[in-house]
């Protein structure tokens, strides 16, 4: 069986794909679908085991400039020689923190270090020292 991804979208994210066709519960359907994410690293051990098939779970090292889509459309062979589209939604576990104002992963942008407000300056009065007053002779 030949699967080709009709779409192409870095850190690590877990992905469940639901709604799997039985055709796809392999590790070249499994990768096909998560190679429509990102770049699929590992399944978890159930799915690897196929004990479970209502849901397939995945780590895929995600580009997190990219926007994350909602599904992933398949090419799969049909019964008359051609190609049918097979729709596999996406849903997300787990994201790492993105801060949008850094565009870097581990923190948010409410945390972000870069756009904390700075303390303004305080203006300090400092009493200069009386001088001893000189006397004029006349």
């Amino acid at each position: 069986m030949v699967l080709r991804k009709l779409k192409t979208h870095r850190s690590p994210g877990v992905d469940k794909t639901s709604t799997l066709a039985g055709e796809l519960w392999t590790t070249e359907g499994l990768s096909t679908v998560a190679s429509g994410i990102g770049r699929p690293l590992y399944p978890d051990a159930i799915t690897r085991a196929c004990t479970r098939f209502h849901f397939a779970r995945v780590c895929i090292m995600l580009n997190v400039s990219s926007k994350l889509p909602k599904h992933v459309v398949i090419m799969m062979p049909n019964e008359l020689g051609g190609e049918s589209a097979c729709k596999v939604d996406v849903e997300y576990e787990w994201l790492p923190p993105k801060c949008t104002g850094c565009s870097s992963i581990g923190h948010s942008t409410k945390e972000c270090p870069l756009s904390k407000p700075t303390k303004p300056a305080v203006a300090i009065y400092v009493r200069k020292p009386l001088l001893p007053h000189r006397r004029h002779r006349k």
